[in-house]
């Protein structure tokens, strides 16, 4: 989770939720339309309906919405991992990447567009735990691959394989605008048969070795 700003000027904290939502909500839409560096204090003031003499009582400044947001939409917790879908080895492979995406997809879209399109504008302190947090999830995506595999991988190929395994939840959000027409449960079914059968490529030492659903 990042850092979020202690403001105590307001001590009710049915207003201040009430408000900070408000502001968030407003802030978000702007973002993804305008983006993070285009949208102002006074823009989010516009569209949020609160007072800019006020809305400091609420938030600290943009780059503390930007937190608020990315916990409330990106580090949520009620959402599985890939990491803990793969731990149960009588799903196929299919079946499991099938779930993760179709999860992720609905329940990230936002948080996945908001990160993609504001990382580059983000605090230092705020890339790194971006990062760190990306770090542990591929460190935790590739173990779990190696226990699905029941044999070595390489390193190297283990931590490309979880990478790119990752980047495929931002295949969904990224690419609405080109595959709008195409129902979304057959988005999810392709992008998981592709995953499948790349990490089969990989975790079957080329499909030679027993199959990696079986575990």
């Amino acid at each position: 989770m990042l850092e979020e700003a202690e403001i105590t000027n307001v001590q009710n904290p049915t207003l201040v939720k009430s408000r900070r939502e408000q502001i968030c909500e407003a802030a978000l839409e702007l973002f993804l339309e305008k983006g993070f560096a285009a949208t102002t204090i006074r823009d989010i003031c516009a569209r949020s309906g609160v007072n800019q003499a006020s809305i400091y009582d609420y938030i600290a400044n943009k780059n503390d919405i930007l937190r608020r947001l990315l916990n409330d939409l990106w580090f949520r917790q009620d959402v599985v991992s890939l990491p803990e879908v793969l731990t149960d080895k009588s799903v196929p492979l299919e079946d499991a990447f099938a779930r993760y995406f179709r999860e992720t997809w609905r329940t990230k879209r936002k948080g996945t567009l908001l990160v993609y399109r504001s990382v580059p504008h983000m605090l230092e302190e705020d890339r790194r735990a971006m990062r760190a947090r990306d770090i542990a999830l591929i460190a935790a995506l590739a173990e779990e691959l190696r226990k699905r595999s029941g044999r070595d991988v390489d390193d190297a190929q283990l931590k490309v394989l979880a990478n790119v395994l990752i980047f495929l939840t931002a295949f969904g959000p990224m690419r609405d605008w080109l595959v709008k027409d195409v129902p979304e449960e057959t988005v999810v079914q392709t992008v998981a048969a592709g995953a499948a059968a790349m990490a089969r490529h990989l975790l079957n030492d080329h499909g030679e070795a027993a199959a990696v659903d079986k575990g």
